[in-house]
């Protein structure tokens, strides 16, 4: 009878053990504690700094009088000969930072001394199809698990203590064209993402999938005609078929969501931006073309589209409109309004009513803009026609016209950030344009759906890039930093009254939020393409970027990919404090 008790009393505890365990095992950032990032200076779990990505922190022990005296504290190297372009932004959590690198590769480093405790390498096929180079941005974090997106289109679910695989989910079909780049984010046990493509004829689509297991909660294509689906049922068209695209174009229709979305816990709404839509050719495609180059307004419970607006219709310059849609508050003509900000491709600054995508302003952040003349009150654009390319011929490409910016834009994926402090918005833009032609095209599973040829120029004779301090209430530029080379990396501000960002050439900068004045930089060895960071340990505030020059520049630059053909590659971590 003892041996039987003893026996019955070591299973229960042992069952107790377990049972104590399961929840130890996905100790980690909850739902709640995701929503509320930016208010918690002592790590980064989310991309953007916050749900709503204003990339804003209240730290100020670095500030402006002593940024200055900022020091490495360490470096670490993503090793190998897998260099390439490094835009990925750290996440921050327990002692570790994660960071996600070229060609589909995660890394835990220790956040005190910089070693590494584990590498991801995604075992990738010879015919992925990136456009835009072998990036990635970032990783979500979610309990247990470091999630984050690979070049062959598949979503992966990692231990965060080990590397190890928990899920592994294929979200599109990589030889159709399909890849995927952006930082998942995770709202309400949802890991949410978009794809990319657009180049290829695929169709853009949010999805959302269960954190824990991987499986597919909910599905939104981005152009018009292509059934929603929820919990495995239709869940309506997305849009009416045919309302804005002719015959079968929606079929290929592009709109790719390449840079992921922000989130609003006060309007529960996700916003995505969708891409150009396939091809180039904007004469093969009549009418509007939604739901492309457009911001949507996302419910995340059930991925229904709540309003969208476009900020390019009709585009026929390869003018995205992915960039982020940034959440935040302000009093417009003595009324508080919840309102949200874009930066776009297109080169205007676009404010809106975010409860509703009601059109407040959009005003130029770039040196030209040759296409349109501003926008109407009803948020459509002053087009110019004379400078839309022409429609080609049978055989014969159409006529060339200049056009800025360039197609790859006035801004290009790297975030802007927000100061709650000053009010103003900090992008990092580029001045130039490009000769663009129209081309027959035709599509085929796999291949460049263009229709169009390029040639890349710069504008300006002493930058590209120009940092911009713009204040959304009145669309004025408060103050600006020219840059040689094009900026490429994210921005980060905080109450320190300073804004950091990188540079091709290598350096991080940090500048006067207030002024511009540039403060303090560091040559980190390679071109800066990254989004900076900053957090609190050990009662010590500390910065982090990643170094590694790639990305579409050097790809598509044309003549001004020349100018910068000497920056070396490389792939670091950089993280800086001030010295004791």
């Amino acid at each position: 009878m003892k041996g039987r008790l003893t026996r019955a009393l070591s299973g229960a505890a042992i069952l107790g053990l377990a049972v104590a365990a399961a929840p130890l095992l996905a100790e980690g950032p909850t739902d709640a504690d995701l929503m509320n990032d930016a208010a918690t200076p002592g790590d980064v779990l989310t991309y953007g700094m916050g749900p709503q990505a204003q990339r804003f922190s209240s730290l100020k022990a670095i500030n402006a009088s002593n940024v200055a005296k900022l020091v490495p504290a360490f470096a670490s190297s993503l090793g190998g000969e897998k260099q390439r372009g490094q835009e990925a932004q750290p996440i921050v959590y327990d002692g570790t930072i994660y960071v996600t690198g070229s060609y589909s590769r995660v890394f835990a480093f220790d956040a005190r001394t910089g070693e590494e405790k584990w590498q991801y390498d995604a075992r990738l096929p010879e015919a992925i199809m990136p456009c835009c180079d072998v990036v990635n941005r970032g990783a979500a974090i979610y309990g247990d698990k470091i999630i984050f997106a690979t070049l062959d289109a598949h979503m992966v679910a990692l231990n965060r203590h080990t590397g190890k695989v928990i899920w592994n989910k294929q979200i599109a079909d990589y030889q159709a064209g399909y890849s995927a780049t952006a930082a998942p984010m995770v709202v309400k046990g949802k890991v949410i993402y978009g794809n990319s493509g657009g180049e290829f004829g695929i169709v853009g689509a949010v999805e959302a999938r269960d954190v824990n297991t991987g499986e597919l909660v909910w599905r939104r294509p981005t152009i018009e005609g292509h059934m929603g689906t929820l919990n495995g049922k239709d869940n309506g068209i997305t849009g009416k078929t045919n309302a804005s695209w002719q015959g079968d174009l929606w079929k290929t229709g592009g709109g790719a969501t390449w840079l992921g979305g922000t989130y609003d816990p006060e309007t529960n709404l996700l916003f995505f931006g969708t891409g150009n839509p396939a091809p180039w050719n904007s004469h093969l495609r009549p009418g509007d073309n939604l739901y492309t180059s457009s911001t949507l307004a996302i419910d995340p419970d059930t991925g229904v589209i709540k309003w969208h607006f476009q900020t390019t219709p009709h585009d026929g310059w390869d003018f995205d409109g992915v960039n982020e849609f940034i959440p935040f508050d302000a009093t417009v003509n003595g009324k508080a309004m919840k309102l949200g900000a874009k930066a776009d491709r297109n080169g205007y600054f676009f404010v809106l009513d975010r409860t509703n995508g009601k059109f407040v302003s959009a005003n130029k952040f770039v040196m030209q803009t040759t296409w349109a003349n501003g926008f109407n009150k009803n948020g459509r654009p002053n087009y110019n026609d004379a400078n839309r390319p022409g429609a080609p011929g049978e055989a014969a490409k159409g006529s060339s016209v200049f056009a800025s910016p360039s197609f790859l834009g006035g801004k290009n994926w790297m975030p802007m950030a927000y100061s709650q402090d000053t009010g103003l918005f900090y992008i990092p833009s580029n001045d130039w344009g490009m000769d663009i032609w129209n081309e027959p095209i035709a599509y085929k599973k796999g291949a460049a759906y263009l229709g169009a040829g390029f040639t890349i120029k710069p504008i300006a004779e002493d930058h590209i890039g120009a940092l911009r301090a713009m204040d959304p209430k009145t669309g004025k530029i408060v103050w600006e930093y020219k840059n040689k080379a094009p900026l490429w990396g994210g921005v980060l501000s905080t109450a320190g009254n300073l804004v950091f960002t990188g540079t091709p050439e290598g350096y991080l900068k940090a500048f006067d939020a207030k002024t511009g004045q540039e403060l303090w930089k560091f040559q980190t060895g390679s071109g800066v393409v990254g989004s900076p960071v900053t957090w609190e340990q050990d009662g010590e505030q500390y910065v982090a970027v990643m170094s590694g020059w790639g990305g579409a520049v050097p790809l598509w630059g044309g003549e001004v990919a020349k100018s910068f053909k000497d920056i070396n590659q490389g792939g670091s971590l950089w993280v800086f404090k001030l010295p004791k």
